[in-house]
């Protein structure tokens, strides 16, 4: 069984709650990512910021980027994935809450990101319609 610490992104950068949606647009850009997970001063997951939410809920209402916090991005429930979860299991969520891209948790621990890039390329040949499934039903983000 392939698990999401086998296949994940480790090394993850998070925004932090209180830098400015420019700080991490700026952040984004730099590491070539579409999303940052946003963690508190304790280091604890606490969110997540896509270049969507900067676009559509930050800029296209008119807000000041550079006075506007990431923290206000932070609410409601983050989808996680386990890092001993299965590949299985990580599809099923992103299918589940239709999103592209999940923090890989190990405890409370940020320890990587897995998205769907991820799981196309280690996913079984016949789980792959599965995918096709995943990708249509989320967001574009």
């Amino acid at each position: 069984m392939t698990t999401a610490r086998e296949i994940m992104t480790s090394g993850v950068e998070c925004a932090g709650a209180n830098e400015t949606v420019t700080e991490a647009a700026r952040k984004m850009r730099d590491l070539g990512v579409g999303a940052l997970p946003i963690c508190g001063d304790d280091n604890r997951l606490k969110g997540m910021i896509t270049d969507r939410d900067i676009v559509l809920n930050c800029v296209a209402e008119g807000m000041d980027t550079t006075q506007t916090k990431v923290q206000d991005y932070a609410g409601g429930e983050v989808v996680t994935i386990g890092a001993d979860d299965s590949i299985e299991d990580a599809l099923a969520t992103m299918s589940q809450h239709g999103v592209r891209r999940l923090p890989v948790i190990d405890g409370h621990d940020l320890v990587g990101m897995i998205s769907q890039a991820d799981i196309a390329k280690n996913l079984p040949e016949e789980r792959v319609g599965d995918l096709v499934e995943a990708i249509s039903a989320a967001p574009s983000d």
